[in-house]
């Protein structure tokens, strides 16, 4: 099965890779889809090592869209300084040839049902509440944990896009699952660092 965020993410790359769009290029394109399919090609570039600088405006701007979500905006807008944000084409060309490898397993899963739940405006602006907590976790300065809230995130976006109400429950649930994992992490990492002095004696 091909999804709808597989085939609209592929064809908005491949029109990358063929010439500079900007974020906003993108916006005006998709419509109302352009949230979670904005959202996602945000987000996906952290399954991947990024160039410098890239984390700031590409959560940033994942954030905000979240935001709006939550707020029950349909129409999206970013300030000027991501809505001008153009991917490197030797990383768009990255993204476009780990697409399947980064989405290709919810694609086993994915399918239309539960679509009063889906559909619902109250789960569209609980979804945008839990992307942008999940994009907060993942701007956090802990190493090795990108992929975790960014699957969650591209999890809600297709479920989203294919009106999936099944796949939106168990993204709340996995959302839940990853706070506290990132609750468990950041209490390690302080007991860690406040072990270090005693170390060093």
């Amino acid at each position: 099965m091909h999804l709808k965020f597989s085939r609209d993410i592929e064809k908005l790359l491949k029109q990358l890779s063929d010439k500079p769009l900007t974020v906003s290029d993108i916006l005006a394109e998709t419509s109302e889809r352009g949230f979670s399919l904005v959202i996602g090609l945000l987000v996906l570039p952290f399954l991947f090592p990024m160039p410098p600088g890239f984390t700031a405006i590409l959560g940033a701007g994942s954030l905000l869209l979240g935001l709006q979500m939550a707020l029950g905006r349909r129409t999206p807008w970013l300030p000027k300084k991501i809505a001008r944000f153009r991917f490197p084409h030797k990383f768009v060309l990255l993204l476009l040839s780990n697409l399947k490898r980064g989405t290709g397993w919810i694609e086993k899963i994915a399918k239309p049902r539960w679509k009063k739940l889906a559909d619902h405006p109250y789960a569209w602006r609980f979804n945008g509440i839990c992307i942008a907590w999940l994009t907060i976790l993942l701007m956090l300065p802990i190493p090795f944990t990108n992929p975790i809230p960014t699957l969650a995130i591209l999890l809600f976006v297709i479920a989203t896009m294919e009106s999936d109400g099944l796949l939106i429950c168990f993204s709340y649930i996995l959302t839940g699952l990853i706070s506290l994992l990132f609750i468990l992490a950041g209490d390690f990492l302080v007991q860690l660092i406040n072990r270090i002095p005693s170390l060093m004696q």
